[in-house]
């Protein structure tokens, strides 16, 4: 499948901003599977320095400086996607969920995807010993991984609601947690905590999901947004699968990878800092097409 992605952010400012750094993630990182082209950033006004350069983790960070006074930012990120590859599918010979925190425990690797770095707490994703209780009948050592991770997304997905709004960026998992709400955000950091509770590395995934409209009913341009799911290592034949516990399935064409991290504090859309100013407010519209569709206007 192949599509033409936008996104565009709007930041609005009470009083003029005198100077601004900001860090995007929105340019996709190379991932099996999935290729990219015609990337391209916009930003108004234009900014005094755009340096991107390849993160720590398989993301692309654009860092931006502003150096004028402004009242009003826009950013924009186009691209074009293609993402193939069969369906993922549990298998017979899979290994078992204890057989897969072994091999993580003895694989040597050390690039930005090896297993090692996925293993431990992160800034967003404490290992909280309740989401452990809750979660370890479903990640039995024994269990077949891929299998055991497919059954666990599908239990987030009943035992949790998904309410936008409740919940922001800064919500601490606990509190999602607790209540058993939030939206995709929060699902993942649930996931990616309880696999690495159970040894497994596991890491939180930014990127794009296809929308479907109502049947009849017209896609709405625009209405889109950006998603999170979780990539769990299966070992060193299966590698890396991603799994949504939003929607309770493994990824497919659909899911559009922009970036990897431990959690959502290394693959955020935008961060940064600001001098100046006396409130925020932004809008963001997102639009994901199949190239089968008229162009963008």
């Amino acid at each position: 499948m192949i599509y033409q992605v936008r996104h565009r952010t709007i930041l609005r400012y009470a009083a003029p901003v005198r100077l601004a750094r900001f860090n995007l993630r929105l340019q996709p990182a190379p991932w099996p599977g999935q290729w990219t082209s015609d990337y391209r950033l916009d930003v108004d006004p234009a900014p005094a320095l755009v340096e991107t350069r390849p993160g720590g983790w398989p993301v692309t960070v654009a860092r931006l400086v502003i150096e004028s006074p402004i009242r009003q930012l826009s950013i924009e990120s186009r691209f074009r996607c293609g993402v193939q590859g069969g369906d993922i599918t549990p298998q017979a010979a899979d290994p078992t969920v204890g057989a897969v925190a072994q091999a993580a425990l003895v694989d040597r690797t050390m690039g930005p995807t090896a297993p090692a770095h996925y293993l431990y707490a992160g800034a967003r994703t404490p290992m909280l010993a309740a989401i452990g209780d809750w979660s370890s009948a479903h990640l039995a050592a024994d269990a077949p991984i891929v299998t055991a991770a497919l059954d666990f997304a599908l239990h987030i997905q009943h035992a949790f609601a998904y309410r936008p709004g409740v919940t922001d960026a800064d919500t601490p998992v606990a509190d999602a947690f607790a209540a058993r709400h939030g939206v995709c955000q929060d699902f993942a950091h649930v996931m990616v905590i309880a696999l690495r509770l159970a040894g497994l590395p596991a890491a939180y995934v930014s990127g794009y999901l296809r929308t479907l409209p109502p049947p009849g009913m017209p896609r709405l341009v625009g209405a889109d947004a950006m998603h999170a799911w979780v990539m769990l290592w299966c070992g060193p034949t299966r590698g890396w699968i991603g799994f949504d516990p939003t929607n309770g399935c493994i990824t497919g064409d659909g899911h559009l990878f922009v970036a990897m991290g431990r959690d959502y504090a290394d693959v955020a859309p935008m961060d940064g800092l600001f001098v100046g100013g006396a409130g925020q407010s932004q809008s963001v519209m997102v639009d994901v097409a199949p190239e089968d569709e008229p162009a963008l206007s």
